[in-house]
């Protein structure tokens, strides 16, 4: 989950990769088996089993300027709620001002991630959820690596949907590499406007393979990135990759316009998530 300071030169190639506007495709092919997925039909905590909270940057604060702490096992900004996983975003400074690790900020949220948990190479990714709108929200889908030891963002990185509140309805989709992020303003990027988002549930769809990743919602595509060359510093897309889920408030992007007082509680609800892999001959 990156800030995304251009959508410009890179981002109209993704769209002219993807066949110049979103088109209907099956994002899941029917040669693909389902893998691994969370239904969330138990209420209570997320599962400890699929999912791990982030919290390591709370202390000395978040990328991008965000304004969030990222709470652990809190069950106001992270539960199974009604068959959904609830994250939730609220304006609680004086709650979370207590907690060892808080590093001064106003707002609590959740991240999670299957980091040692569960991570892929290849396939594809569905995820079934309804987004905050309100003004200064910051809601992601994503995958990143398992390998730490590689830096950002020659590592990689591949969002999934991203959502910022003040402009409702449009979704993100990118990609970052080592030749191609946003520091440098040429990462690869695509944006989809998604009727209801904010009200209904929609699948945001992601596939990839070893030449290509496409991302879409609804079975529309809306994104797609080939694979350039051999380089590493290209496509550094051929290792394990960890799914995260979040809510960041304010930042370099989500707060552009500033944080609505008005926007908290702001949930995303989800109501699946489910991985597929090609089956094996």
């Amino acid at each position: 989950m990156s800030f995304v300071h251009s959508r410009c030169a890179l981002g109209l190639l993704a769209v002219l990769l993807a066949g110049g506007a979103a088109r209907a495709e099956p994002m899941v092919p029917g040669d693909y088996a389902l893998v691994w997925a969370d239904e969330f039909e138990q209420d209570g905590p997320p599962d400890p089993g699929k999912w791990a909270y982030d919290i390591e940057h709370n202390k000395r604060g978040w990328f991008n300027n965000e304004q969030q702490y990222y709470s652990n096992a809190r069950a106001e900004n992270a539960r199974v709620e009604k068959g959904a996983l609830i994250i939730e975003a609220r304006a609680d400074a004086a709650a979370i001002a207590k907690l060892p690790d808080w590093g001064g900020q106003r707002y609590s949220s959740a991240r999670l991630r299957t980091l040692g948990k569960a991570s892929w190479t290849y396939g594809a990714v569905e995820v079934r959820a309804k987004l905050p709108c309100g003004r200064g929200t910051w809601s992601a889908i994503w995958m990143l690596p398992d390998d730490k030891a590689i830096p950002w963002p020659d590592s990689g990185e591949i969002d999934i949907m991203e959502h910022v509140g003040f402009d409702p309805g449009k979704v993100h989709f990118s990609t970052h590499t080592k030749n191609g992020n946003f520091i440098d303003h040429t990462e690869r990027t695509a944006a989809a406007t998604v009727s209801g988002a904010c009200g209904e549930m929609h699948r945001y769809q992601l596939r990839w393979t070893p030449n290509l990743i496409v991302m879409g919602v609804d079975d529309q595509r809306s994104f797609a990135f080939k694979r350039p060359s051999a380089k590493r510093s290209d496509w550094p897309f051929d290792g394990p990759f960890h799914l995260l889920l979040n809510i960041a408030i304010g930042g370099d992007w989500g707060g552009q316009q500033g944080i609505d007082p008005a926007a908290f509680p702001a949930r995303m609800e989800i109501d699946y998530v489910r991985v597929y892999q090609q089956k094996k001959p």
